[in-house]
């Protein structure tokens, strides 16, 4: 199968600055740096370190999915779950680009901001942590469908797509925000230590095994 045209013009643009927007990217850097600086400096100085490994948490998984993404298109030659063609100022992988990594970076420290003190509590009947998961996911994968009729993110297969988002809820979004509420309510800083580790040591892996038979096809 031949690549499909979001696929080629995404490939043509990976880890090109874009010359026109490419100067914002500074700005959300600082922002970014800013956002975990405050976070550091409070966990210091109480001693729980939840928010920031909330924030790293996510972003550690969200990179897990953005290799096996590229992945699919490695193998497929077709297209990727997801692409990411233009509009960007920097593209990473084929399906991610520096403003997405950007915003998951932050996106955990966001969902740990609104998970409540107390966990035993419930929203609609059911666990609070379950309940904000689902609703970040909700709100995420409805993100994510006024993104594809953008053309912003594109989708070439029926079982990821809009009109049949199952996949995109369950491994698009669900387990980012399982796996940051888990690692979160971890009562011992050092468990929250292995288990982000395992998740980072999980991409380094993947990168070291298929990095070289993914970069003669432009993925990395």
């Amino acid at each position: 199968m031949a690549p499909t045209p979001a696929s080629i013009e995404a490939l043509s643009k990976l880890r090109q600055l874009n010359p026109v927007t490419g100067w914002y990217v500074v700005t959300i850097l600082v922002i970014v740096l800013y956002i975990y600086g405050v976070e550091i400096k409070k966990a210091r100085e109480t001693n729980n370190w939840s928010t920031v490994f909330a924030g790293l948490t996510l972003l550690g998984l969200d990179l897990i999915n953005e290799i096996w993404n590229g992945l699919v298109f490695a193998f497929s030659n077709y297209s990727a779950f997801w692409t990411t063609p233009g509009a960007s100022a920097y593209i990473i992988l084929i399906g991610w680009n520096i403003e997405i990594a950007f915003m998951f970076s932050i996106a955990g420290i966001v969902f740990a901001k609104f998970l409540p003190d107390e966990k035993e509590k419930k929203i609609l009947g059911l666990p609070n942590r379950w309940a904000m998961a689902i609703g970040f996911t909700l709100f995420s994968v409805f993100v994510e469908i006024l993104l594809n009729w953008g053309n912003y993110l594109i989708w070439e297969y029926v079982w990821w797509n809009w009109y049949n988002p199952i996949l995109i809820f369950l491994i698009g979004y669900f387990h980012f925000f399982v796996g940051t509420f888990y690692v979160y309510d971890l009562p011992e800083r050092k468990d929250k230590i292995k288990v982000v580790g395992v998740i980072y040591g999980i991409a380094i892996v993947l990168l070291c095994i298929f990095g070289p038979l993914l970069m003669p096809l432009g993925i990395f």
